[in-house]
């Protein structure tokens, strides 16, 4: 949802008319059939998004069908995928709609798109509305973007960066010297997130005059720390000399843990983090975590608050760069996996929550979840950066077992919860991110595993070629390792894929070899199941005989297991394939067997189902009557007191 603007936000008067007077312009090209865009550009640190973000309250009102904002770069400095966005985005709009295009199409929406790198990134997100408002913040101008004038900001004019000055020290010490505020701010650009150090900093020393610190800033170099690109990447561009002086001068005064922790946030995925995510990651205790976060938030370098602190997108590559130079690689990696441990024992907890089932004995109190409203919640808000740290655990490389662990438990908990079926590409990316572990470490287990999961999800999306060579590598794995759960597992779903292809002799063949398997380990309910498989697949091909017997062995499997739920279902089907056969006296014999089981078995809903079956077969036989008291029999199994007779 969309936050509020900064509370000292300040200037920017000309620029926010500007863009306010934007809003109603005509389109260059005759009327407009999107949404109109406002762009926001300007380096890392000029408050662009508090700008973005200002002026989408003082609109908001004036879009009543839902206001959002997403930001468009992770913290990793890679664009996210639009396909991610959009996704979001819709679970966020009333539902309804398969496509965001049509979800967004007549109302009136407000999107703040924050950070957009790609012109693309845009172009895919516009809401086909032309009273619904966009609004884009950038590092620059967007070629491709049509009909959009950039708002592009540089330093606060004079005046205003006093006032953010004063806001902080206080308006009694900027009236003793203003000239000496003026000098400052001039020696600042006017940057305000380097205002906005230097403040806190001088707030902290009150002895220091703006002229002494306006020359230890002159003192500092003003050459950025910043990691070197990896291998085929650009370099980012570097941040301005005043902001990397300011940050020096209040990084360098920071006591040694402190400095520590602040490094180590950058680990944080998202660049988002809880204090007891801080005191996993330094390794201290939850209560010192807090304070010094909240510190930090005082002294400009984390926005946000309890229970949820950010780190600044522009102080982030100067934090890397100074982890890189400072932090031990060992030690690094020693506080990512007290993070990603911390993370996997939340998820665990999580999805307990969304089960309702108790908690791992032991677990911490701040690591459970009161109810599973609180749990889904939590995941819901947190997922980009769930998804965020599962990636850069696997990229790690360094700790295989801990991402494996932080996958599962991801995709767990996603399982468990409500409306987990719109989240099918999370899913497939968390089991490509198993599939890279696995093949990276020679895991057969898991690739075939991995892979039956993939071929999965992509038939349940139609994507039936891409699901068949899933499965076929997965077969493969799965006997390369003589797991014969997995391999089972695949020789099925081959069978059902090629069903949903309408290809029944290998749907047949593939079905068989599931069952031959099966027999073969003694595996009862697997061979139930898989009788029924190919009783449907004869049934379908009009072999209604040789379904019959697949269904009365199906049947019979299940009565030996006790498992009556089961062999009523049989017994039903069993009834279908008769009235099929043209032998209907048999079909209410078996129906009535059928009826007999669910009975027993105590399972209502499977009672009321079954003599709705046989009202329908009786009517069908020309028999209203009968098919009259069937009915009445199945409406008054969930009448209070209710009996079916």
């Amino acid at each position: 949802m969309l936050p509020a603007p900064p509370g000292d936000f300040v200037g920017r008067e000309r620029e926010l008319a500007e863009l306010l007077a934007e809003i109603g312009r005509a389109g260059l090209g005759g009327a407009r059939t999107a949404a109109r865009v406002l762009l926001v550009a300007g380096r890392p640190g000029t408050g662009r998004t508090a700008l973005a973000l200002r002026l989408a309250a003082e609109v908001a009102d004036r879009y009543p069908d839902g206001r959002y904002f997403v930001r468009l770069t992770s913290a990793e400095g890679t664009p996210v995928p639009v396909e991610q966005v959009a996704r979001g985005l819709l679970r966020a709009l009333p539902p309804g709609a398969a496509e965001l295009r049509d979800a967004t199409a007549g109302r009136r929406l407000l999107l703040v798109l924050d950070d957009v790198v790609q012109a693309a990134q845009l172009a895919a997100l516009l809401p086909e509305a032309v009273d619904s408002l966009v609004v884009a913040t950038s590092g620059g101008p967007l070629s491709g973007v049509p009909d959009v004038r950039p708002c592009t900001l540089g330093g606060l004019d004079t005046p205003a960066a006093v006032d953010l000055l004063s806001a902080t020290v206080g308006a009694t010490r900027v009236g003793c010297d203003p000239r000496g505020a003026e000098t400052l701010v001039q020696e600042l650009a006017g940057h305000p997130t380097a205002l906005r150090l230097t403040a806190a900093w001088l707030a902290a020393h009150p002895g220091l005059s703006f002229a002494d610190t306006a020359t230890r800033l002159r003192e500092i170099p003003a050459a950025p720390l910043i990691p070197p690109p990896g291998t085929g990447e650009a370099a980012p561009p570097p941040p301005p000399g005043e902001l990397v002086r300011a940050f020096r001068m209040v990084y360098d005064s920071l006591p040694a843990a402190a400095a520590r922790m602040l490094r180590l946030l950058v680990l944080a995925p998202a660049g988002v983090v809880d204090a007891q995510g801080a005191s996993a990651l330094a390794g201290c205790p939850v209560e010192a975590a807090q304070g010094t976060l909240d510190d930090f938030v005082r002294g400009g370098l984390l926005a946000g608050g309890a229970p949820q602190y950010r780190v600044p997108g522009c102080l982030e590559p100067m934090l890397a760069g100074l982890s890189a130079a400072a932090d031990r690689p060992e030690d690094v990696r020693l506080a990512r996996a007290r993070m990603l441990e911390r993370t996997v024992r939340l998820l665990l907890s999580c999805r307990a929550a969304l089960a309702g089932e108790p908690v791992e004995e032991g677990t911490p109190r701040p690591l459970r979840f009161d109810t599973a409203a609180a749990a889904a919640g939590w995941l819901e808000s947190r997922l980009p950066a769930l998804l965020a740290a599962a990636r850069s655990a696997v990229a790690d490389g360094e700790l295989d077992t801990l991402a494996r662990r932080l996958v599962a438990a991801l995709v767990r908990a996603l399982a468990a919860f409500p409306g987990g079926d719109s989240m099918a590409a999370e899913r497939y990316e968390l089991h490509s991110l198993v599939l890279d572990v696995a093949e990276r470490r020679g895991l057969l287990r898991e690739q075939a595993a991995a892979l039956i999961n993939l071929g999965d999800l992509d038939a349940g999306a139609g994507r039936t070629d891409r699901a068949l060579d899933r499965y076929r590598v997965a077969l493969a794995a799965a006997r390369g390792c003589d797991d014969r759960q997995a391999e089972g597992r695949v020789l099925e779903a081959l069978g059902g894929t090629y069903l949903e292809r309408h290809d029944p002799g290998r749907a047949f063949d593939w079905y068989g070899r599931a069952l031959a398997l099966r027999q073969a380990g003694g595996e009862l309910a697997d061979q139930a199941r898989l009788h029924g498989r190919i009783a449907t697949l004869l049934t379908y091909t009009g072999q209604y005989g040789a379904a019959l017997r697949e269904w009365r062995t199906s049947a019979g499997i299940s009565r030996r297991l006790g498992d009556l739920p089961a062999q009523a279902r049989a017994l039903a089907e069993s009834a279908r394939a008769q009235e099929f056969a043209g032998r209907p006296e048999d079909a209410v014999r078996s129906c009535r067997d059928a009826l007999y089981w669910a009975r027993q078995a105590a399972d209502t809903r499977l009672e009321a189902a079954l003599l709705m079956r046989l009202a329908d077969l009786l009517d069908r036989m020309g028999d209203p009557e009968g098919a009259r008291l069937q009915r009445a029999s199945a409406k008054g199994l969930f009448s209070p007191g209710g009996q079916a007779g």
